[in-house]
């Protein structure tokens, strides 16, 4: 007879036992209820949880207090940012998870110091307060006058099935990433949250306007004077290639490496991959580079790839066609970033080493781009009109 362990005896504890010795271990662990979030007095007061993927809950903040008239906080659970990007009200997953006096302080917070809430990746801002439903503590925050707006990040919302069935390249053709058919409910669950609520939608990467057509894109964030670099792209022999696998299965590290192996040994290019450094490293490790490779099954870009923009560097990715077309639309900009496949990569590469003046042209359009879609400005604009100050 197998004996249970504490973890078993622990899951079988309900919930009004549960809760109070979590919040006994997060004390002793020195997690305290931190107090609650006091805005700026500013006309506009937006509050934006629970997520803060890459720091963009914090960066679309400070973008509308740009405007005098909007003050801004974000919120974030602990154990969901291990990279510590930074933060305006971070909280304690545990402390969100099991403390009834915080989730009844932070409803009280929102609800009568906030005039408006934006609610990432359809992620529980309350914790499990109604039973950890989003639509339950969106729907109560609005019922008390706050006005809501939903962020889609990614996975959240890019719906496993339709990727698939238009994108070869896809990583949910199998489950070496994620199991993709319990993904494909939770995606589904998101978007029936997404209409049951109404509210204005926007999503942080342009591809996923395939998944909600009616939403609004609001770039990504960062700041191009961190990444600005002044040393010069394609004047090596051999370019120097580097790609930062931070997701392999998603880059598609696996599938473009014997390529890129092969192409270092022949002496084309000089190839190395970066895993494991700092991120105020990469500045550096970019500006040693002529060409970043992305990814190379999303068919979408994000932080990084702006990163490597804004440092002049030639940034090629598996873009689609769509997304580059969003692009297009949203900022006025055609997005520089090369495009290749895993099937074609090795013939784009050859070319960027037999037509670099072409190439260098197209990286030195990237820090513009980044100027102009990226640092926070267009994303300012974007809220303000589909959200902040609609009618």
């Amino acid at each position: 007879m197998k004996l249970p362990t504490v973890l078993d005896v622990w899951r079988r504890l309900p919930s009004f036992l549960q809760d109070p010795l979590s919040v006994a271990v997060a004390r002793a662990k020195g997690e305290r209820l931190p107090p609650p979030p006091v805005p700026a007095d500013r006309p506009i007061r937006l509050y934006i949880a629970p997520a803060n993927y890459a720091g963009q809950g914090f960066r679309w903040a400070r973008a509308v207090e740009k405007n005098p008239d909007i003050a801004a906080m974000n919120m974030v659970y602990d154990s969901i940012n291990p990279f510590a990007y930074p933060v305006d009200y971070p909280v304690s997953g545990r402390i969100a998870a099991h403390s009834r006096r915080w989730q009844r302080a932070q409803f009280r917070a929102i609800t009568e110091r906030f005039t408006h809430m934006m609610i990432e990746a359809e992620m529980a801002p309350l914790g499990s307060l109604d039973g950890g439903s989003v639509l339950a503590q969106a729907q109560a925050v609005e019922r008390a006058g706050v006005r809501l707006a939903m962020m889609c990040h990614g996975s959240d919302i890019r719906l496993p099935s339709r990727h698939a069935a238009a994108d070869p390249w896809s990583p949910f053709h199998n489950d070496d990433w994620v199991p993709v058919a319990a993904l494909e409910e939770i995606v589904l669950g998101n978007l029936r949250v997404l209409d049951e609520l109404g509210a204005p939608v926007f999503v942080s990467t342009p591809g996923l306007l395939l998944d909600v057509p009616r939403a609004r894109l609001v770039p990504v964030v960062i700041d191009p004077d961190t990444w600005h670099q002044e040393t010069p792209v394609l004047e090596r022999e051999r370019p120097r290639v580097v790609h930062v696998p931070s997701n392999p299965l998603v880059k598609g590290t696996a599938e473009i490496t014997p390529l890129l192996t092969a192409l270092h040994d022949e002496g084309v290019i000089e190839y190395s991959t970066v895993s494991g450094v700092a991120h105020d490293a990469m500045p550096a490790i970019f500006g040693d580079a002529d060409i970043v490779l992305d990814q190379f099954r999303l068919g979408d870009y994000g932080v990084a790839a702006c990163e490597a923009m804004a440092a002049g560097r030639l940034v090629i990715s598996h873009v689609s066609d769509e997304a580059r077309a969003a692009v297009l639309e949203t900022t006025g900009h055609e997005l520089p970033i090369v495009q290749a496949t895993i099937a074609d990569l090795e013939a784009v590469l050859r070319d960027v080493v037999a037509r670099r003046d072409v190439y260098r042209d197209r990286a030195a359009a990237g820090p513009g781009f980044v100027r102009a879609a990226h640092d926070g400005e267009l994303s300012r604009r974007v809220l303000e009109d589909g959200f902040l100050l609609a009618p």
